[in-house]
């Protein structure tokens, strides 16, 4: 029987088991693409040991962005999971984010949807 991929959501919504900062420790084609992106205009700035991250709940120490603004409003400030948790949501901070990009534009619906089937 295979098991089934269980994703791991981000608490603005991204699926981090998709995310090649997530992926790249355990996954070298994730880790080239990144690296190879990275570094495109600096070759050499990141090392391949720099790039991880645990995810939003995870060690802060190993997130890829530990100074996020959406992490720390939902976690650090609410002790929330997921920010389709909040009572403010969607935030114009939010809302703002996720128009910067189709990418976080997912991850925005897939919160509404999250929030919608509670």
């Amino acid at each position: 029987m295979v098991k089934e991929r269980e994703d791991i959501i981000a608490v603005c919504g991204l699926n981090c088991s998709e995310c090649d900062v997530y992926r790249a420790p355990s996954d070298p084609d994730a880790m080239k693409r990144l690296l190879d992106w990275l570094n495109k205009d600096r070759p050499g700035r990141v090392k391949p040991e720099q790039v991880r991250c645990g995810g939003c709940l995870g060690d802060r120490e190993t997130h890829w962005s530990g100074d996020c603004h959406i992490l720390r409003c939902a976690v650090d400030d609410r002790s929330l999971k997921s920010c389709s948790q909040c009572d403010e949501f969607a935030c114009d901070r939010l809302t703002k984010w996720a128009s910067g990009s189709k990418l976080y534009t997912q991850a925005l619906e897939r919160l509404w949807s999250m929030k919608n089937s509670r």
